[in-house]
């Protein structure tokens, strides 16, 4: 029986290296022995911090003792009955967590090009994500965006959104460093506002049309209500930083008389197998983000502001909660 290492939150706040048992894979499941993972500072720092309101799903998912994680790199060290297409030995992203040693289903794992470092595939789950959130919202050659959230999701949001063909691409977040990643990203322009106060600035950049959609990467349930007043009349709303949190809408006066369309894009609405009138699995997306990379049209490298080893993961997470705008992406070393 494989043991493995890695972190887990004993409870809010409270994060510790700790060792446990896996079985061998059975069937359908691959044992993947980690190279490096990356910390999603939203999704995972909320649930280190606690932010979980009780009886929502955000509650159903995170549970103490809860272990992190869900952007792993590494190699195939067994795989169990029924897994074909993948071998020992081989380089593959997973939605593992923060451990030396992950067990996934093979559905969850894909081989990783060549032409892709291990740090740069970190990123393929939060790519997938930011992808789509954009598809979802049907954007055409033209149409205006603001991303009101420039962290990792954000970012690489407001890149698709460009290979999209948006224009402008309107980057909001009140951390002016972040807005730095936004532009390098594709962000037309960048405003260190908060929702409340992007109102008149996207007016005048839109010429008075405001935004044909406008997507929420905060993750801030309270950033929703002042969030509906940026996009035109029968423009888009997408719900891309799952908010945390109960919000209040005069839904008659913010939706129904503009006509907005207001857009849940959790990354489990991705159609589970391939149909003619929708394609795009969570594979066939973790392909494609994959491919850009390899390709260069999608640079994710200088997102990496920190590294860690995985031993050091406690006080990454305690770096992350102390301040979440000075770390982008931080990267834990798991062959250290």
């Amino acid at each position: 029986m494989p043991q493995t290492r890695g972190l887990v939150f004993a409870r809010a706040r409270q994060v510790a290296i700790e060792e446990w048992d896996l079985p061998d894979p059975g069937p359908g499941e691959v044992l993947v022995r980690s190279r490096c993972s990356l910390i999603s500072t939203g999704t995972e720092l909320s649930a280190f911090g606690g932010d979980v309101r009780p009886g929502s799903r955000w509650a159903q998912y995170v549970r103490y003792p809860w272990r992190p994680g869900y952007s792993n790199v590494g190699t195939v060290a067994a795989v169990g009955p029924e897994v074909t297409g993948l071998e020992v030995g081989q380089r593959v992203v997973s939605h593992g967590g923060h451990a030396s040693l992950v067990l996934q289903k093979a559905g969850l794992v894909q081989p990783v090009p060549d032409a892709v470092s291990d740090e740069d595939a970190t990123f393929c789950t939060l790519g997938v994500i930011s992808l789509n959130g954009v598809r979802l919202a049907r954007l055409q050659v033209g149409e205006s965006v603001v991303v009101c959230g420039a962290g990792l999701v954000g970012v690489l949001a407001t890149r698709f959104a460009r290979m999209n063909g948006a224009w402008p691409v309107i980057s909001l977040d009140l951390a002016a460093g972040r807005l730095e990643f936004a532009k390098a990203q594709g962000a037309t322009h960048t405003l260190a506002l908060d929702a409340a106060q992007a109102e008149a600035d996207v007016r005048a950049i839109t010429k008075g049309r405001m935004a044909d959609a406008v997507f929420e990467v905060t993750g801030s349930a309270k950033v929703i209500p002042p969030l509906m007043r940026l996009p035109r009349r029968l423009g888009r709303v997408i719900l891309l930083g799952s908010p945390r949190g109960v919000t209040e809408i005069d839904f008659h006066d913010e939706v129904h008389t503009n006509g907005l369309h207001v857009i849940g894009a959790h990354n489990s609405t991705h159609t589970p197998v391939e149909t003619p009138y929708n394609v795009w699995t969570l594979e066939r997306d973790r392909e494609l983000f994959l491919d850009l990379v390899a390709a260069g049209e999608v640079q994710v490298s200088g997102l990496i502001t920190h590294r860690f080893t995985g031993d050091e993961g406690p006080r990454a997470f305690e770096a992350l909660w102390e301040d979440r705008t000075r770390l982008m992406g931080a990267v834990l070393d798991w062959t250290a």
